[in-house]
């Protein structure tokens, strides 16, 4: 990902240096765990020795791989060098004992596991803080009226504190899908070429899990089973897509012929280059499009599923880079949607004047249930409705002044409804009756 859209903490999971730590320290737990068991020659000296000598440096790494052209190989003969460094010529070298019985994706496979939960746990940080957030802000707004609309169109009152319950909720959801996830990718294999554990104790792979927060694998082959990565970045892309719903809301709630929410607006901001005016939902619409590469990322994810036999490569080159994008324009994105929810800024007065924009349309249902409750069909009814509704819908259309939707029905005949019962039904308040259930739930939510 490039350095724009890259915060640091999680800008340093992926890089090099953290992934040779990660490395260096499995090797080293490995090598405690063979002297521990007392199969091989290693004694606890050598393991201390090696835990004490192993260094390596990114730059020499990259130098051996230019002739090895094998990553794990020239990190083996990087660290080798620092472990034999200070001993005597003609003494037996301790760096012998690393990687025993051990094979390439032994190494690299469960430090990547390690790096998913490094990373998850960023993100599970971001979910919690904005949810955190559109609770607060739930609570803030949870009497502020507005129109509710389906389809784009006006449909019936709510409040916007629903909207960030919503919001809310939909992100508790995305921490229980990253939570499993996180489950199903901490999990470790040091079991050999194709998971016999052929040339190594199972003592040591369980060894080296417990050390480094991982199950072993009940049944690898050479490598971890890429379902599980695949089942870490459907989760990142279905997080994205909540996020990529959250902005695309205030976009559309920030179209000049709504504008009942905006974005921040900093000051010295520029909007345009030609249009000094212009205030643009600029940061909803980043969010929207990088949500765009988190899902495709995704695919990406289900195709490394498919392996030959015990395992290729097809899966490497794809997986080191999806897998840190993912990871890095999601943590970004929540970046990004905290500081625009915070402080988004909210026009109840506009949301007001929406709702009565359509002259009373969105009070239809109550008038429905109403006539239905004087003794008539619903389809007779719906046709009073309906009838009446059209005539409105047609004025607005053509900017028309004209009646308002009640002031029809009380004009129409069959329209047999009280001055009492009009004044009910045109309250928006009457649509919200059951909203402090809402709220309880919500007050209940917990990240």
């Amino acid at each position: 990902m490039i350095p724009r859209y890259t915060r640091p903490a999680m800008g340093k999971i992926w890089e090099p240096e953290n992934k040779f730590a990660i490395w260096k320290e499995i090797e080293i737990l490995a090598c405690e765990a063979q002297a521990e068991l007392g199969q091989c020659g290693i004694t606890k000296e050598d393991a201390a020795w090696i835990r004490d000598h192993a260094d390596f440096k990114v730059e020499r790494i990259d130098e051996i791989e230019s002739v090895t052209n094998h990553d794990v190989i020239a990190f083996l003969t990087c660290m080798a060098e620092y472990i034999d460094a200070e001993v005597s010529e003609g003494d037996e070298k301790p760096s012998r004992w690393v990687h025993y019985g051990m094979t390439s994706s032994d190494l690299g496979d469960t430090a990547l596991s390690y790096q998913i939960t490094q990373a998850i746990d960023i993100i599970l940080e971001d979910v919690k803080a904005l949810g955190e957030t559109c609770k607060r802000r739930a609570f803030e707004f949870e009497d502020t009226l507005c129109v509710g609309r389906t389809h784009g169109i006006h449909a019936e009152p709510m409040t916007f504190g629903m909207k960030f319950g919503s919001w809310a909720w939909a992100l508790k959801r995305a921490q229980g899908r990253l939570l499993q996830a996180r489950e199903v990718a901490a999990a470790g294999a040091i079991s050999g070429a194709v998971g016999t554990y052929s040339s190594i104790d199972p003592f040591v792979e369980q060894y080296v899990c417990e050390k480094m927060g991982l199950a072993a694998d009940p049944l690898s082959t050479q490598v971890l089973a890429r379902d599980r990565h695949a089942q870490v970045l459907a989760a990142l892309a279905v997080t994205a897509s909540t996020l990529e719903s959250i902005a695309l809301q205030v976009r559309l709630m920030q179209e000049s012929d709504v504008i009942e929410a905006e974005e921040p607006f900093k000051k010295g901001q520029k909007g345009s280059s030609a249009m000094p005016h212009k205030r643009n939902p600029i940061t909803a619409e980043r969010v929207c499009g990088l949500a765009r590469v988190v899902k495709a990322n995704a695919q990406v994810g289900f195709d490394n599923v498919a392996l030959w036999f015990e395992r290729d490569i097809s899966h490497s080159g794809a997986e080191r880079v999806v897998l840190a994008d993912s990871f890095t324009a999601l943590d970004y994105m929540f970046s990004k949607m905290q500081w625009m929810l915070d402080g988004l800024q909210l026009y109840p007065e506009r949301m007001i004047h929406n709702i009565n924009r359509t002259r009373g349309l969105i009070y239809s249902s109550k008038v429905l249930l109403a006539l239905v409750d004087t003794g008539i069909t619903r389809e007779d009814a719906y046709v009073i409705v309906q009838r009446n509704a059209m005539a409105v819908w047609d004025d607005i259309q053509n900017a028309l002044d004209g009646p308002t939707y009640r002031e029809r029905l009380e004009a129409d005949p069959e329209a047999n409804l009280s001055k009492e019962k009009l004044d009910e039904i045109f309250d928006p308040w009457a649509f919200l009756g059951h909203k402090d259930e809402v709220f309880r739930k919500l007050k209940e939510l917990e990240f």
